[in-house]
């Protein structure tokens, strides 16, 4: 036959769509085009389909190839239509049998050579193969992400002859069994690590318990940045839709999922040169920004009043929702934007030296002005403001002292003191 239909699946926000790969070969010059609103990285697979054809010991049909990515209204990008279009063209050509192309959904990238690499976005991906009863063939390198789905029948592959070899009855690609599981998540720090700073360490904990944002206002060197760290050492661990809400965004975006980050909050901890998009996400392809990555986690961020004010009053929507809606002139997206913030900044534009008390050398009008670089509306979406005051070394001495002994003790003795 000379026309073939082999199933992938693109990725739309955390969608994935069905996509009909059809493949047509017909009489007249040989030419090869791609419709369907394909992308650049799409349209260059013409290349890497004919090269990996031909290295693997087939026959690249000389004809006319026409592939339509169907729907026709939906864009695709990236290299994920590979293999499904490879396998097409065999189809199509009667190279290989076509009944068995409709049990199974196909992506994954080609090398010249005919291996396949790994594609971002992979667990949506397998989210809607497993709704649509199919299973799926991918890259070996992204087995482990689809394994998170319970149920999916999941055959990695290294290249195309190996996906060739399965699907004609010859040797069967295995079916990747190994699941997983979540195990305790372990810190390296504590928040017992803190010396000092009980109100400071008392509103962290008020701010894990309710899950309230928090602002930590004092000097240089008072331990801030120290503490917003292990903030997350005292949060419940994620449960499993948690985690697969958190590891969904990480698979869609440039960073790809990590395996070894499965079940652990995340923590995102932006520059104070970050841009709006950089925060909120968008871009020519709407991919999800530092809030959406820290969905379920924290989002810290250091020297608040760095950050440009109109970059941070983007952050007032999806405070309030906790999630954000990405409109552009072609694509709409939205991403899960439930994210804990924690800040961090000082009282005045002084620096190391300024403490608000005997060091402090700056006017009220300089204090003023630097207190204004943050809106109004956004400091009213942080729930708890607490001042984080230098140490005295003695105090600090004396403290480190004590703590060898029996730290939540102490601990408790010292806030009865006050």
């Amino acid at each position: 036959m000379s026309l073939a239909i082999v199933y992938s699946r693109t990725n739309a926000g955390l969608e994935s769509p069905l996509v009909s790969v059809e493949v047509n070969l017909a009489n007249g010059l040989p030419t090869f085009s791609i419709v369907g609103l394909p992308e650049t990285a799409v349209k260059e697979s013409r290349d890497r389909v004919r090269a990996a054809i031909i290295n693997c010991g087939y026959t690249f049909p000389v004809k006319r190839i026409t592939v339509n990515l169907a729907p026709a209204d939906i864009p695709k990008d990236g290299g994920r239509f590979d293999l499904p279009i490879a396998l097409g063209i065999l189809a199509a050509s009667e190279q290989i049998p076509t009944d068995v192309l409709e049990q199974y959904e196909f992506i994954g990238e080609l090398s010249l050579g005919g291996q396949l690499r790994a594609v971002h976005g992979v667990l949506p991906t397998a989210v809607n193969v497993l709704a649509a009863q199919h299973s799926l063939i991918l890259p070996q390198h992204n087995a482990h992400e689809a394994s998170l789905i319970k149920g999916l029948a999941v055959y990695p592959s290294p290249d195309l002859t190996a996906v060739i070899a399965h699907l004609q009855g010859g040797q069967h690609l295995l079916r990747y069994q190994q699941e997983i599981h979540a195990e305790p998540v372990t810190y390296p720090f504590d928040l017992s690590d803190v010396k000092g700073q009980f109100a400071a360490r008392r509103a962290l904990e008020i701010a894990a318990a309710g899950g309230h944002n928090l602002l930590m206002v004092g000097p240089p060197g008072t331990g801030k940045t120290m503490l917003a760290s292990r903030l997350t050492t005292i949060l419940p661990d994620l449960n499993e839709d948690e985690a697969l809400e958190s590891a969904a965004v990480a698979s869609i975006s440039n960073q790809g999922f990590d395996a070894e980050q499965w079940g652990r909050r995340p923590v995102r901890e932006p520059h104070h040169t970050a841009s709006g998009v950089a925060l909120v996400g968008g871009g020519a392809h709407v991919k999800p920004g530092e809030i959406s990555l820290a969905h379920k986690g924290v989002l810290f961020l250091d020297e608040l009043t760095e950050f440009d004010r109109k970059v941070l009053d983007v952050l007032r929507e999806p405070l309030e929702t906790g999630k954000i809606t990405l409109s552009r002139a072609a694509r709409q997206a939205t991403y899960p934007a439930d994210f804990q913030l924690v800040a961090a900044m000082n009282p005045c534009p002084q620096g190391r030296a300024c403490d608000r008390a005997e060091n402090c050398e700056c006017t009220p009008q300089q204090q003023k002005r630097h207190r204004a670089r943050i809106s109004a509306p956004f400091l009213d979406r942080i729930d708890l403001q607490v001042d984080v005051p230098r140490v005295k070394q003695n105090e600090l001495q004396s403290l480190t002292v004590l703590f060898r002994s029996d730290s939540y003790q102490i601990y408790l003795l010292i806030s009865q003191l006050g």
